[in-house]
């Protein structure tokens, strides 16, 4: 992606060069894979559960880990997710202004090993997510290797793009009150129906990372879009399922399935219309 010697956001809140302490996850086991699995991608939905996963984990420990400097490469990628942070705010502006709304900003936060958010405490196992408690996004950058090397995604810079995109979608649902009615919604639901609410609630994220690519696309290189479609046929349901534990369970989908998780994202990039992202519809 062409993103050198462009604009920077001024809303990320670069924690990794900070000692962090008190509890984290350490150890792992069949929780940890869990805590993972629940998280990756984000989802506001995901941060109601990882508290109560870790708790069951059992392995906490308090632990405090010592300030280092970043290294150069730390400080690249710092500016890189600048800059993409950068462009969600110019085209959800311009977006939310031509619909007679006001975009609010959201922040970013970079951070190593553990964080304190409004959502509660979270480890690098959560993966990036979006808390609507505070309105920011927290990324570990770690979790893109993992990416790469435990669920076959190619990687890439426009990878991480494509994730940062999909939490920023989140934001745009925690201001247009989305998040707020599929909640509600998911009240007195079975648990298929209110996993089917939150599915919904994951591939307009994703559509929504198109419309921003869409807009974005004099600034793409020719694999970018590729990058993004096999991070997101990494992590759809189906594939993480049958990689884990060797066969798929539908009614406990909470993302969506991979070839679901592309679809979206690629009709938002080809439309570039938000009017035409109601996965909710969709889905019933």
């Amino acid at each position: 992606m062409k993103w050198q010697g462009r604009r920077q956001s001024d809303n990320v809140e670069d924690r990794r060069g900070m000692s962090s302490g008190g509890k984290t996850i350490v150890g792992g086991g069949i929780i940890g894979i869990i805590i993972l699995l629940v998280n990756i991608f984000g989802g506001e939905n995901a941060q109601f559960i990882t508290p109560v996963l870790e708790q069951m984990q059992g392995s906490q420990s308090s632990q405090t880990e010592a300030a280092a400097p970043l290294s150069k490469e730390d400080e690249e990628m710092g500016s890189f997710v600048k800059v993409i942070l950068a462009d969600n705010e110019d085209i959800w502006g311009n977006i939310f202004t031509e619909n007679g709304m006001t975009y609010k900003n959201p922040k970013l936060v970079l951070f190593k090993g553990a964080v304190q958010t409004a959502c509660g405490g979270a480890s690098s196992a959560s993966g990036p997510f979006y808390c609507p408690g505070d309105q920011k996004v927290y990324m570990d950058l770690g979790f893109f290797e993992e990416l790469k090397t435990k669920f076959g995604a190619k990687g890439g810079d426009f990878a991480i793009a494509y994730v940062i995109a999909h939490e920023i979608g989140h934001h745009v649902q925690t201001l247009l009150g989305t998040s707020a009615k599929m909640r509600q919604a998911q009240e007195g639901k079975s648990e298929a129906q209110a996993n089917k609410l939150s599915v919904a609630l994951e591939l307009q994220a994703d559509f929504y990372a198109g419309v921003w690519a869409h807009y974005n696309e004099k600034n793409l290189d020719p694999d970018d879009i590729d990058e993004a479609l096999s991070a997101a046929n990494a992590v759809g349901d189906d594939a993480i399922q049958s990689k884990m534990q060797g066969h798929v369970v539908p009614d406990s989908f909470t993302h969506g399935t991979s070839e679901q998780r592309k679809y979206w994202f690629m009709k938002g990039f080809k439309t570039g219309d938000i009017k035409q992202g109601d996965t909710f519809a969709e889905i019933r």
